[in-house]
């Protein structure tokens, strides 16, 4: 593990972002809440959460860190689920690791949990949406340090 003792507790704070991918039909389904294990959307955010916390067990040389709070949300879209998280705390390193497992584990749990539905589904677009606090500053995806909008 990266030695942090030497730097500041500062409040910092992480956003993820991942997208299960699934055909109208499954949708449909939840929609109707007509999933035979109960409701997807629910038991993902409980997971996430819970996966933020034990993000350093997971996660090889992670830094295991106290979280002030922790929150995944899942909505449907139109041609899937899109998957939110953030986390926060106050410590010597950042929190985007816990964000982005809070967010592939609720991502993993919406697969798991519909794969009766649908084999096919597709888990995408993992990554930080932003991130603030430390020494490197804030981050917002598709932004450059300067603020303007950075080409993919």
């Amino acid at each position: 593990m990266v030695d942090v003792s030497a730097k500041p507790a500062t409040a910092r704070t992480a956003e993820a972002h991942a997208f299960v991918r699934m055909k109208p039909a499954t949708l449909a389904s939840l929609r109707r809440l007509k999933n035979p294990k109960g409701n997807p959307l629910e038991i993902a955010r409980i997971a996430g959460i819970t996966a933020a916390k034990r993000t350093a067990e997971l996660i090889p040389l992670c830094h295991p860190l106290a979280l002030t709070h922790v929150d995944v949300g899942a909505k449907l879209c139109q041609n899937g689920i899109r998957v939110t998280s953030r986390a926060t705390t106050t410590g010597p390193t950042g929190v985007e690791m816990e964000a982005l497992v809070a967010a592939s584990t609720a991502a993993l749990t919406i697969y798991d949990m519909c794969k009766a539905l649908e084999r096919g589904m597709e888990i995408t677009d993992l990554y930080v949406v932003k991130k603030s606090g430390g020494r490197s500053g804030d981050y917002v995806r598709g932004e450059t340090r300067r603020g303007k909008r950075g080409g993919r």
